[in-house]
């Protein structure tokens, strides 16, 4: 992945990828479930344009009962709901210096949604997966070339990996039907991990006994100090905590101004390797810490969960507003960026600069 110079503006081709993915609004943190048309979206090719009546879901490989399944078939079987929090291992990419080229996200690749569909790990029960299968592999129906190569979007998951206990084969998203975007008829959504294993327009699933060597799975997603190094795969998702900003905007800036006197802070928190028992707040750039108040709103393992705290300005002025996330692990938000070749996981403490008034 290349990267741009110190300083460097975007480049066309990162404006051509910020105009066609998009994150959510910071503002939208203050709803439990982010409406669909506020969810982050990242698209690796095109969007394809699929006939439901005619699309179909192939489960093959190394299974003793080979499936053909229409959407109709799938919606038929015993429905599960998940609510998941979703982000993309990129976010806080274009905060990383150097910054490495590609869709420039801030803080804002994250969402959560509400996803109704089929449990995988019943239909892969079902299909009957043989014991020299190592491997899942998870094809999408989009296509394009990354890294020089032609390909269709595909990711795979160990046979052994937990989280296919959680994941859900999703033909509904917040009550509706999957937008075309968010991968309609069907997608895969596995909970915790980074948004890039979660397969949209999925069309096949393989178990396989040879691991999956396609770009997007050992090219692709991996922490890398340089490139000449293989890395190591990027997988669940870091903790981190984001603050709904107070106030109000500057339209070009967007930095905020509140009116001296106590400001409520509020915003959501969430981590994939373990869930978040703590949040804290800081009002000077994270030299001093307070604790906020933690809610478990939507009572869901994979979901973020909100906090709330007070500030009480000194007086007026500037002030740098941070919070961080603390999980059940132990695992807390650094306060500065981990830099990787591909921009991935940047989970540092967010920094929300604020005017207070007179």
């Amino acid at each position: 992945m290349m990267e741009a110079a110190t300083g460097s503006g975007i480049s066309l081709e990162e404006l051509q990828l910020a105009a066609r993915n998009h994150g959510m609004p910071l503002e939208a943190l203050r709803h439990a479930i982010t409406p669909a048309g506020l969810h982050y979206l990242l698209i690796h090719f095109d969007v394809p344009v699929v006939d439901a009546a005619t699309w179909r879901l192939e489960v093959d490989g190394e299974v003793e009962r080979p499936l053909s399944l229409s959407l109709d078939e799938l919606r038929r079987r015993p429905a599960v709901e998940r609510t998941v929090t979703m982000e993309c291992a990129g976010n806080g990419r274009a905060l990383l210096d150097p910054r490495p080229v590609s869709q420039p996200w801030l803080a804002e690749a994250i969402g959560t949604a509400m996803w109704r569909g089929v449990d995988l790990r019943s239909l892969l029960d079902e299909a009957g997966i043989r014991t020299d299968a190592v491997e899942i592999l998870f094809t999408a129906l989009d296509r394009g070339i990354d890294g020089g190569i032609p390909q269709a979007y595909q990711r795979s998951l160990r046979t052994d990996e937990p989280a296919l206990d959680d994941a859900v084969l999703a033909y509904e998203m917040n009550d509706a039907p999957l937008p075309p975007q968010h991968g309609f008829p069907l997608r895969l959504v596995v909970p915790g991990w980074y948004g890039m294993t979660s397969v949209k327009w999925l069309t096949q699933i393989t178990a396989a006994v040879q691991p999956f060597a396609g770009y997007q799975q050992v090219d692709a997603y991996r922490f890398r100090r340089d490139e000449a190094d293989p890395g190591v795969p990027v997988t669940r998702i870091l903790p981190r905590a984001l603050l709904a900003p107070p106030g109000v905007p500057d339209f070009f800036t967007r930095e905020r101004s509140v009116p001296l006197g106590p400001v409520a802070l509020e915003g959501r928190a969430w981590s994939g390797l373990a869930p978040v028992e703590r949040v804290e707040v800081s009002a000077d750039g994270g030299e001093t810490w307070w604790d906020a108040t933690l809610e478990d709103d939507l009572g869901s393992r994979w979901a973020w969960r909100r906090w709330t705290a007070e500030w009480r300005p000194s007086g007026p002025g500037r002030y740098v507003l941070s919070c961080r996330a603390t999980d059940a692990a132990g695992n807390v938000q650094p306060l500065e960026p981990v830099w990787n070749v591909g921009g991935y996981a940047n989970n540092a403490v967010q920094r929300v600069a604020v005017t207070v008034a007179h």
